[in-house]
């Protein structure tokens, strides 16, 4: 396996996706552990370091843009989606909008390990069946996500930190073993 520096994104692509990112405001919203541009980037290292691919990583740098069920402001409209697609792929921008559109509520208690389990769109309403590579950089992301979340911020970590790692642990191998490991590490 190559070393972990060679999965960061790098050059002018990331470029790019920081400065829409700064262009919408990113960089001034409080955040745990900053602003939410710093804690993209953090999201962004962490799937780095866990050997996602690029795609991963930069829906992991993105996965805010719609908002999220746990954090409400959004970067970009949903009725915009096309501007993320043409700057970041559809790929990436399609586990962005699973990432965004998850109702946690809805979708947290049904993960069991596999991939039978009726995900909510929050947005639509509708159920939906992702593929399994889709569910997988979801959880990666997930991750990610609230490992950072939980380290800049004591509080949060003492109230969902238990239930975050009982999650994480019942999505099995939907999470990478190098995910597994550092929830592990920080949560178990």
């Amino acid at each position: 396996m190559a070393p972990a520096e060679q999965h960061h994104l790098t050059g002018k692509g990331r470029a790019a996706i920081e400065v829409f990112l700064r262009d919408r405001g990113a960089d001034g919203m409080p955040h745990p552990g900053g602003t939410l541009l710093a804690h993209l980037g953090r999201v962004q290292g962490l799937l780095a370091d866990w050997g996602a691919d690029a795609v991963v990583q930069t829906a992991g740098l993105c996965h805010a843009t719609y908002g999220t069920d746990g954090f409400a402001q959004a970067l970009l409209p949903l009725s915009d989606r096309a501007t993320l697609v043409a700057l970041i792929g559809e790929p990436a921008e399609s586990l962005v909008y699973l990432y965004a559109g998850c109702d946690r509520g809805a979708v947290y208690p049904r993960v069991d390990g596999t991939t039978e389990f009726a995900f909510r769109d929050r947005f639509t309403g509708r159920e939906l069946s992702p593929p399994a590579d889709q569910l997988r950089a979801f959880f990666d992301i997930t991750a990610a996500n609230e490992l950072d979340v939980l380290a800049h911020n004591t509080e949060l970590a003492e109230r969902y930190g238990p239930g975050l790692c009982a999650l994480l642990t019942r999505a099995g191998t939907l999470l990478s073993p190098a995910a597994r490991e550092a929830v592990t590490r920080q949560l178990g």
